[in-house]
């Protein structure tokens, strides 16, 4: 398996470039560029049979990557019932109800992703879902992916009663009367419903996959680091290259447990083997994902300084200290990318610590280690970040006062805490090297919308006016950069740039970005057409937002 070669195409028009500027012709041959500017022409005019495409309307710029999402999870919310366009309780219910009527066969009912602010503190109620379905079994992440609502069956089914013990890694909210509510919160809890819940076929996995990825073409984006993958994953992966279903680029986190380590190191380096052998160009697995923490909505992100309202609370680490340092110390060790979820500021410290122990102990190596999400980073963390060469991989539509911001963020930090989270603009002034990524399906995966969130901190409808912590607001080059070949250096490629050597992987916008008025409106363009490896690559219906 291996891209077909191309026949030499010459691109002319309008050609942007972040890092490189403007670009006036690139030459393009076996899913590279051979050469650009009056090189490309001088070089393009002794081709016959040359293939020639002119960018008359819009601007052809690098292809996007995505430095952290969740791709299967994303194409099979497409197969349950849709619950995230709902926007009460009642509607979820009411989908739910609809859904279950429509498929009497399903033994179990999943989905995904309901909106945590729906409902006082995240806390849903199981037996809402029972006036729907009482007699099968409901499950429902919520848009985190770290919190589940099931009715009552489902609780039955995985034995969860209000002698059930509080598990480790997770929380298991309860009524007054100690009877369990039927939210569940982080792995330890949700894991025993997943440990009994149905699974997805094949074939519904890799329909969901390959949509997924011609999706992610509709958007630009090339690249995806699929950013937690256990082994039932993997399996849907390697099939998909086997039958040529991976029509974009994709690299595999593959998620460590700190309850089954450290004997999962020897299938990390089998499942890298297995990839590597089966040399799909389009596949590898040169990465390991590791959680430090929860999230701020369920006070599970771990922090510096207790949550607001709650002395003593001062989240999860999902990881003892000690033992994320020897883990991190071991995969990178056996020459794998650590990948680690920092949300919380406590979290971000214990990352640097097990970083900087594995450098200590393995000595300098280039391991472009990343720190995910850094929702809030201590002023005194900040410098070792760019110490130790830490990629920050940022979610930036995040960065907003939208919702979900309003009515559980800022009520558990406080406004004054909150207005410190993203600091994207002071990460950026130090020289630490920044990524982009979305999360999808946690939040949009179009890159331009996030780009419109990052250069005005505003929400969808333009609040406030001048940007919330405008200080931290990136400029349009920036962003792109953060896109492109930034994410291209976190996943060691060649791309992301309109430079000799690079992937000729590319995307046509409908309208040059640093034209606009106002950066906000960067989500006004759209992609008009992706090239991976040279060769345009068909796409379908765009991942959906997440409307908070």
């Amino acid at each position: 398996m291996s891209e077909t070669p191309t026949a030499p195409t010459l691109f002319t028009g309008h050609l942007w470039c972040p890092t490189e500027g403007e670009v006036d012709a690139l030459l393009v041959a076996d899913g590279r560029i051979l050469a650009i500017d009056a090189d490309a022409r001088d070089h393009a005019a002794g081709i016959p049979d040359l293939d020639r495409v002119d960018i008359a309307a819009g601007v052809l710029v690098p292809a996007f990557g995505d430095g952290h999402a969740h791709p299967l999870f994303g194409g099979l919310e497409r197969e349950g019932p849709q619950i995230r366009p709902q926007h009460s309780v009642e509607g979820i219910v009411a989908e739910v109800a609809r859904w279950a009527s429509a498929h009497p066969d399903a033994e179990w009912i999943t989905a995904a992703s309901y909106d945590s602010s729906l409902a006082p503190e995240g806390l849903f109620d199981a037996r809402w879902l029972d006036a729907a379905v009482p007699d099968r079994p409901v499950a429902l992440r919520a848009w985190d992916y770290h919190t589940m609502w099931v009715n009552t069956r489902a609780l039955e089914l995985a034995g969860i009663t209000s002698a059930t013990a509080e598990p480790i890694l997770g929380e298991i909210p309860r009524r007054d009367d100690g009877s369990v509510l039927g939210t569940l919160r982080e792995w330890g809890a949700v894991d025993l419903i997943t440990a009994v819940a149905h699974d997805w076929p094949m074939e519904t996995k890799l329909r969901a996959l390959e949509w997924a990825a011609r999706a992610y073409a509709g958007l630009g984006v090339t690249w995806v680091q699929d950013a937690w993958v256990e082994p039932e994953t993997v399996e849907v992966y390697l099939e998909a290259a086997r039958q040529d279903r991976l029509p974009i680029r994709f690299n595999l986190a593959l998620y460590a447990d700190p309850r089954h380590w450290p004997d999962q190191l020897p299938t990390f380096e089998e499942t890298r083997r297995r990839v590597n052998e089966l040399g799909h160009p389009h596949l590898t697995a040169n990465t390991v994902k590791f959680f430090a923490d929860g999230v701020v909505e369920n006070a599970t992100g771990a922090l510096l300084h207790h949550y607001c309202g709650c002395p003593g609370e001062f989240g999860m680490l999902v990881w003892e200290p000690e033992l994320l340092k020897r883990a991190v110390t071991d995969v990178d060790a056996a020459g794998f990318q650590p990948h680690i979820h920092t949300i919380g500021d406590r979290a971000v410290r214990v990352a640097l610590d097990a970083l900087e122990a594995a450098h200590t102990t393995n000595g300098p190596r280039d391991r472009r280690a990343v720190l995910a999400h850094l929702q809030l980073v201590d002023e005194s963390d900040r410098t070792r970040l760019a110490t130790l060469g830490v990629i920050a991989n940022a979610e930036p539509l995040w960065s907003q006062l939208d919702a979900l911001m309003n009515v559980l963020t800022v009520p558990r930090l406080g406004e004054e805490r909150a207005d410190t989270q993203y600091p994207w603009a002071s990460l950026r002034a130090l020289g630490i090297p920044m990524s982009f990524g979305s999360d999808w399906p946690v939040s949009s995966a179009d890159p331009l919308e996030g780009m419109a969130v990052a250069c005005s901190r505003q929400t969808a409808e333009r609040e406030p006016a001048g940007g919330w912590t405008p200080h931290q607001r990136l400029t349009t080059t920036d962003a792109f950069r953060c896109y492109t070949a930034a994410v291209a250096y976190q996943a060691f490629r060649a791309a992301g740039r309109l430079a000799v050597g690079c992937d000729a992987d590319f995307a046509v916008l409908s309208a040059d970005p640093r034209t606009l008025d106002r950066p906000r409106d960067l989500d006004t363009i759209r992609v008009t057409g992706t090239w991976v490896a040279g060769r345009p690559v068909q796409s379908t219906t765009a991942p959906s937002t997440f409307d908070a």
